[in-house]
């Protein structure tokens, strides 16, 4: 008995020893279970996160691969432009301009100031996926930006860069600044003035565009009744749907739309006046502008560019074949081995020069009744005549070492005049097809029609 009551604390003791074992494990076995229990919630959460990418993934690949096949079947959008215009009487201009146009705004096409910039400097535009699309925030923001007149530059394009809108008939009104001569500065402001009181107002201005919109409209309808049908080419059902529609609508849609131009002459309202100072100033930057490009695009920073450099951008714009470009290239290497540079001023005096060409052949013709060659001296005299400015000795000097041809010191001035005219248009000058029959009958009609005055040259 006493041994069983000494006992019983002492078991008692253990079971409640046992216990608390028991619970700790159980604590333990808990813990490992909810360790175990994290982990594998981790788990399915990092592999539904994973299932969920990789399915995206998949699908997203599909989706490419099926608008991959899509718009392999469709033409691009350059292609489709080509293949509407194949058919279709366009001139230079008008294909150069739907080349370099990168925007557009109520389905019309435009170019930036930047696109203008490239168009006369530039053979081919930048890479593009498309056209971008601008909205009225867009205009309204462009209209903030657009310098007025008071502050014009030789450097405004450039620094508008993408953030303005040229239409159609304003880019053939800018390339005729290009080739405009300071005499003829006047000319073209009176064109504008209707009234003649020395100042234009915008809708002035607006009547020029008019008239070219109609001329351009009235031509393309022409073209459209039966003369040239575009070819059909499968992407339409009969051929007759596209014609050229959408072409005269994207080139000279009627809808009053504020360009930068007309914010720079006229102002966000339109209300300004534009004096003749003012569009002789515009006319002055432009041509200048155009010109830095040009130069800077060979000086790389120097003041100066070589004589070869100053051939290139002379011959740049031409017809040559690659056979006589290189032949003008190096008779001026072997006669200028070591130059002494060109500057801008002495470019620019020349390109100026070149916008009084006209008058500078009817003066050639007027002195040389014979077409003779002609000296630096009397070069010099007629270009003075023409411009009332004189050209440096050297740049003289030099394009007599470029169009030479036996280095006698004479100019056969009719083949300069012909090359400087493509230049001075920079490559928009009409060519006569000179290939096949059809090149065959215009050299015979050109050979007949020579000494004919009645005849107008081709």
């Amino acid at each position: 008995m006493s041994t069983f009551n000494m006992a019983t604390p002492l078991c008692r003791q253990i079971f409640s020893h046992s216990k608390v074992i028991g619970r700790f494990c159980q604590c333990q076995r808990g813990i490992r279970t909810n360790a175990t229990f994290s982990r594998v919630q981790r788990s399915q959460k990092y592999y539904l996160y994973g299932t969920a990418a990789a399915t995206s993934l998949y699908f997203g690949w599909k989706w490419l691969e099926s608008n991959a096949r899509v718009e392999a079947a469709r033409p691009p959008r350059r292609m489709m432009e080509d293949v509407s215009l194949r058919g279709l009487k366009l001139n230079h201009r008008e294909r150069r301009f739907i080349k370099f146009a990168s925007v557009e705004y109520q389905g019309q096409l435009y170019m930036t100031p930047q696109d203008f910039i490239e168009s006369v400097t530039d053979s081919e535009p930048r890479p593009r996926l498309k056209r971008r699309t601008l909205w009225d925030k867009d205009l309204d923001r462009f209209h903030q930006e657009t310098p007025s007149l008071a502050k014009g530059s030789p450097d405004m394009f450039r620094n508008i860069f993408d953030k303005g809108i040229i239409s159609y008939t304003e880019y053939l009104f800018l390339l005729s600044i290009l080739t405009k001569p300071q005499t003829g500065f006047r000319i073209a402001f009176n064109m504008f003035d209707t009234d003649g009181n020395e100042r234009v107002d915008k809708e002035e201005f607006l009547v020029l565009e008019k008239i070219f919109s109609t001329a351009r409209r009235d031509r393309l309808n022409r073209a459209l009744e039966g003369v040239v049908k575009p070819p059909d080419t499968g992407l339409y059902p009969t051929g007759e749907e596209e014609e050229s529609e959408p072409l005269e609508d994207e080139l000279q849609k009627s809808h009053v739309v504020n360009t930068t131009l007309l914010v720079h002459f006229f102002g966000r309202k339109g209300k300004q006046e534009l004096k003749f100072e003012e569009f002789k100033m515009f006319m002055e930057n432009l041509q200048t502008e155009v010109l830095e490009i040009e130069f800077n695009e060979f000086s790389k920073g120097l003041p100066a560019i070589t004589e070869l450099d100053f051939a290139r951008i002379l011959l740049r714009y031409t017809y040559l074949q690659s056979d006589q470009y290189e032949l003008y290239l190096e008779r001026l290497l072997d006669r200028i081995p070591d130059g002494q540079g060109i500057t801008f001023n002495e470019f620019k005096s020349f390109c100026q020069f070149l916008n009084t060409l006209d008058d500078f052949a009817i003066a050639m013709r007027m002195y040389t009744l014979a077409d003779q060659p002609i000296s630096q001296e009397e070069f010099h005299r007629a270009v003075k005549i023409c411009t009332g400015t004189e050209l440096s000795p050297h740049i003289v000097d030099t394009v007599f070492k470029i169009f030479d041809d036996d280095g006698d010191g004479q100019l056969s001035y009719k083949e300069f005049i012909a090359i400087m005219r493509d230049r001075l248009h920079r490559g928009f000058k009409t060519r006569q097809l000179r290939e096949g029959w059809e090149g065959f009958k215009s050299c015979i009609k050109e050979e007949m029609t020579r000494d004919d005055p009645s005849v107008p040259a081709l």
